[in-house]
């Protein structure tokens, strides 16, 4: 964290059922009702030290923010993955929400904002304190659904990360993601709700049915960013993703890389340091003010 312009500090907190989670907040000395904090959800396996020079630029722009991992990644990986039992559904309905549980006592009346990257704006919709987001920005955000890949590829997609991923995973009770260079390790009740060919969300935190449908309780402003170069998050993905907000009205920007004189940007280069110019101030109007203006690059489908 030494390159950043703003230092950010580690904490520790405990979801509902006493899982130590770890993270980083980028926080103000002056505390303000008023002041906005962020909170940052990451994609499926990232590390949140991937997004520290994202959140360290909204904390420039007058942002307070947290940053952490699930359970089993990066600050909150146990000591073995072998046989730790986490799933998408424990990511959101008990991982996000005792960051929102943090939000509500370390920054009590600060309104509440959102950026999730690829499942982190399905985490989003998880937990069931979602209704107290006032605003969210999700980018790149899916199901994984495999037939809403982009059809160039999707057959080798389909090979890699629903037939490969999970062998690897049964013979070793882990998927070892980051001995192959495709992402962090990974735990195995993860690895079944990515893999699973269901179009719906409709996994079990441990061995129960969620109670609600995703996405119930969130009333935010809603936006989501797809990048027409990116193999997850096609139109039909996101589309799918929205389908879920009932009591929303999202927005939906499509962004190709030549909007912005790119070749490319794909699902994880929306947070690279060098969209700080161009990408990075669509995501901080729409969390300061809720809206996208008419400067700003790509289609607006809805």
């Amino acid at each position: 964290m030494s390159s950043l312009t703003q230092p950010a500090t580690a904490f520790r907190h405990e979801a509902a059922d006493g899982y130590s989670l770890g993270g980083f907040q980028w926080r103000h000395a002056e505390p303000d009702p008023q002041r906005p904090l962020v909170i940052i959800n990451a994609a499926t396996s990232v590390r949140c030290r991937y997004y520290a020079r994202f959140a360290d630029y909204l904390f420039a722009h007058g942002f307070d923010v947290l940053s952490y991992d699930y359970r089993g990644i990066g600050e909150s990986r146990p000591a073995s993955l072998r046989g730790f039992q986490a799933s998408w559904s424990d990511w959101g309905c008990l991982d996000f929400e005792a960051i929102l549980q943090r939000a509500a006592s370390e920054f009590p009346g600060q309104p509440v904002n959102v950026v999730g990257h690829s499942f982190g704006g399905w985490a989003a919709g998880l937990a069931p304190s979602a209704g107290q987001v006032r605003r969210l920005v999700m980018v790149g955000a899916q199901f994984a659904y495999w037939r809403d890949y982009a059809a160039e590829g999707r057959w080798r997609m389909v090979g890699k990360w629903h037939v490969v991923m999970p062998l690897l995973t049964r013979l070793l009770g882990y998927f070892p993601g980051k001995r192959l260079g495709w992402m962090e390790d990974t735990p195995a009740g993860v690895v079944r709700d990515w893999s699973t060919p269901a179009p719906r969300y409709e996994h079990r935190p441990s061995g129960r049915l969620l109670q609600a449908r995703p996405f119930a309780q969130v009333q935010a402003a809603a936006l989501a960013v797809s990048l027409s170069d990116d193999p997850f998050g096609t139109v039909a993905a996101t589309e799918r993703l929205l389908g879920y907000l009932d009591h929303a009205q999202p927005r939906h920007l499509r962004i190709s890389p030549v909007d912005i004189g790119e070749q490319e940007v794909g699902h994880f280069a929306f947070f690279h340091d060098r969209f700080r110019a161009s990408l990075w101030p669509i995501a901080l109007e729409w969390l300061r003010d809720g809206v996208l203006s008419e400067g700003m690059p790509g289609q607006r489908l809805s």
